[in-house]
């Protein structure tokens, strides 16, 4: 009877050691609700040749800037320009949540997005970011990915054959995607946009070698074997800086915020 208590009470010790260590860590603020001090900023190319004078007129401090709601702070990107907010510190294995809306102000298109591993320097791509795996944030394409310079990943997809394009869907062929292979550019599946005006809630999952893309707590994409390509062979890429475009049109950021993780949740992997 004591050996079988012992047991009883060792397994219980192990189960409540597995279930603190599984236990969601506190949120980290990136952003800190009053100002972007710690955060690097850098204005990039043009919005096109229609736009010069405005990116020749362009100051960081009007592009990025923090501004009061009803009494709330909120970050706005002007998109005036190409331009980068980026984290100066660099993550791995993490889950990130940003909320954010598009204001009234459109010069190109509504157009922006979370990039994610970014790496090297400004300008790298476009002439303006870091190179980077880009949680798309354009209306009416919220979820896709777009690689940037080198990068690659795989992504179960089916061929859109009427649009050409590329959709993530569970279950499918698996393919590489990147400059390298099939392109870089791969479409959401399902759209879970919010209307024009309202708040999204942008959930990115990372965690070794996938990301997992999650838009108003549905998931929309699953990046595997993230990577970079160079001379014909791929390295693994698990890491990097947050960069947030500003890239055409208004945009209001509410909060940014991360935490680490050890593994995915099952909830967010279909």
């Amino acid at each position: 009877m004591k050996k079988r208590l012992t047991l009883i009470t060792a397994a219980f010790s192990i189960a409540m050691i597995f279930n603190a260590c599984q236990r969601e860590q506190p949120w980290e603020q990136l952003f800190n609700g009053e100002d972007l001090g710690n955060w690097d900023m850098y204005l990039g190319s043009s919005l096109g040749p229609a736009f010069d004078s405005l990116a020749s007129a362009a100051t960081i401090e009007k592009v990025f800037a923090v501004v009061d709601d009803n009494g709330t702070n909120l970050i706005r990107i002007s998109g005036e320009i190409n331009g980068s907010l980026a984290t100066r510190e660099s993550f791995e294995n993490y889950h990130l949540r940003m909320v954010f809306k598009w204001g009234e102000q459109v010069y190109s298109r509504r157009n922006s997005g979370l990039l994610y591993h970014s790496f090297g320097d400004f300008g790298a791509a476009f002439g303006t970011w870091m190179a980077n795996i880009e949680l798309q944030m354009m209306h009416q394409s919220l979820g896709d990915t777009y690689l940037m310079v080198n990068t690659t990943c795989e992504t179960e997809v089916v061929r859109d054959q009427e649009r050409n394009q590329f959709v993530f869907t569970p279950g499918a062929e698996k393919l590489t995607f990147g400059q390298h292979a099939n392109g870089r550019h791969i479409r959401k599946n399902p759209d879970n946009e919010n209307p024009l005006g309202e708040w999204n809630t942008l959930d990115l999952y990372c965690f070794g070698r996938t990301a997992v893309h999650v838009v108003n707590g549905v998931t929309v994409m699953i990046n595997n074997n993230t990577g970079t390509y160079e001379d014909g062979q791929i390295s693994p890429l698990t890491s990097g800086k947050i960069q947030i475009q500003s890239e055409g049109a208004e945009l209001f950021v509410k909060s940014v915020e991360i935490r680490p993780i050890t593994s995915l949740p099952e909830e967010i992997i279909r």
